[in-house]
């Protein structure tokens, strides 16, 4: 009986929706934070994880081997992987795809990746005009890691204990 009287009082006395006006009176009054994008750009975290991209070794070749960790930790089942075999024993992937839609950018598969071949950049601003384009196939992901490989390399230079 004394919760119900309580709970009746407080909505007559529109206690709740004072409580609320404290809150928006309390920065009504601040210093706004206003950012004129895209001429300026805020911050990121050195932990933000953007488009992916596959890195290559120095020597041209690619790094990944294959091995399907990243497909196995996805927990958006968002890798696709296909592989063969070369002539020497080693394996390459013939389709590494992730479908972005699908993605979670959880990074599992940078930190499951033994030889350090897939990556998250921190490029945000990236965008689809056509059905498909979502669709990340290892030669967009070789073409971002190729382009951007300076940055990423620097990144993950600096970044050490993020991984």
């Amino acid at each position: 009986m004394g919760i119900n009287i309580k709970h009746y009082l407080k909505s007559f006395t529109l206690a709740e929706l004072l409580q609320g006006l404290k809150v928006t009176g309390k920065y009504l009054f601040e210093r706004k934070i206003t950012v004129q994008y895209p001429e300026q750009k805020t911050p990121l975290s050195p932990r933000f994880r953007g488009l992916h991209a596959l890195r290559r070794y120095p020597n041209g070749e690619e790094r990944c081997i294959a091995c399907k960790l990243c497909e196995a930790v996805c927990p958006a089942l968002a890798i696709k992987i296909e592989l063969d075999e070369r002539p020497d024993g080693t394996r390459r992937t013939t389709r590494y795809d992730i479908d972005l839609f699908k993605c979670i950018y959880c990074g599992f598969c940078e930190e499951a990746c033994p030889v350090d071949a897939i990556v998250e950049t921190p490029i945000f601003e990236y965008h689809f005009e056509q059905r498909g384009e979502n669709i990340m196939t290892k030669a967009k992901l070789l073409a971002v890691g190729d382009e951007h490989e300076a940055t990423i390399a620097r990144v993950k230079a600096q970044d050490a204990p993020y991984r």
